[in-house]
């Protein structure tokens, strides 16, 4: 593709940035439907972000995708935000208007969500209690994600009063760390929201409380295989890994940026796999 002064752009700034997988996502979808447009990935140091993205208003960018740390202040930065970005009070998706007005929304339940279907067939959301595990604000999304499902939500934390905070402001129920046995004890989905597994580390709870038929995910996506999802596996327990939340997560985020759907026809996870192996 020849890009030119014409050419749609849309991105995803972080940092740090170059981890991101998304550019591949993107980009291989742009390819398969030989659509013109770039995505590109964006390091934005923490002091310069505000700057940053008021420097973008009516300009030529058609959005930006916000990973960490910028999600809190992707949402405030916004003119207008959906109802579930205020709900998580995040944003993981900026859309910029023509009029210079900047519209935020959240896609990573909707992302989670559709890992779940995609990875543990059959599987009801609101069938029973959802536990997940941390409070910041991939926590928050999750618990978003579950309660708007129908589910009863428990939020499990190594610090209790940042449990108790954001259990009380969103409707669930608050753990400790020390009490993770009781609310796995009927757990129908359990969920890493927390950083632990970064690197390889062991997130120590207490798995075997869990039922026999709990789906467990872990949204880290490096490495793909957790400790912690290695250890449900053995236990007999179904899983859903980090990478299909990026992929869900990804597709409406292209359909914001670019007017259409991805194709179904390009294999973007065996693409990312592949780019994931040692």
């Amino acid at each position: 593709m020849t890009i030119t002064g014409s050419t749609p752009v849309a991105g995803v700034v972080g940092w740090p940035i170059t981890h991101s997988l998304s550019p591949l996502l993107h980009n291989a979808w742009l390819a398969e439907a030989g659509l013109p447009g770039v995505y590109v990935a964006m390091g934005i140091d923490p002091a310069r972000f505000p700057a940053f993205i008021e420097s973008l208003r009516g300009g030529t960018l058609k959005g930006l995708n916000v990973t960490l740390p910028y999600k809190g202040q992707a949402l405030i930065a916004a003119h207008r935000a959906s109802r579930r970005a205020n709900l998580a009070g995040a944003a993981n998706l900026l859309v910029f208007q023509p009029d210079g007005t900047i519209f935020a929304d959240n896609t990573d339940g909707e992302g989670l969500m559709a890992a779940f279907a995609d990875q543990a067939p059959g599987f009801d959301p609101a069938a029973g209690p959802a536990v997940i595990l941390g409070a910041g604000g991939a926590a928050r999304g999750a618990a978003v994600a579950f309660l708007e499902a129908g589910a009863e939500v428990r939020v499990v934390n190594r610090t209790l009063s940042k449990a108790r905070e954001l259990a009380d402001e969103l409707g669930c129920l608050a753990y400790g760390l020390d009490q993770a046995a009781d609310a796995f004890t009927d757990a129908n989905a359990l969920v890493n929201a927390t950083s632990a597994a970064l690197g390889g580390a062991v997130l120590d709870v207490p798995l075997a409380a869990t039922p026999k038929t709990t789906v467990v995910m872990d949204m880290v996506y490096k490495p793909l295989m957790t400790p912690f999802l290695l250890e449900a596996q053995t236990l007999g327990r179904r899983t859903v890994d980090g990478l299909g939340m990026l992929i869900g997560q990804a597709k409406p985020s292209f359909t914001a940026f670019f007017g259409t759907e991805p194709p179904e026809t390009v294999d973007v996870r065996a693409l990312a796999l592949k780019t994931l192996e040692p």
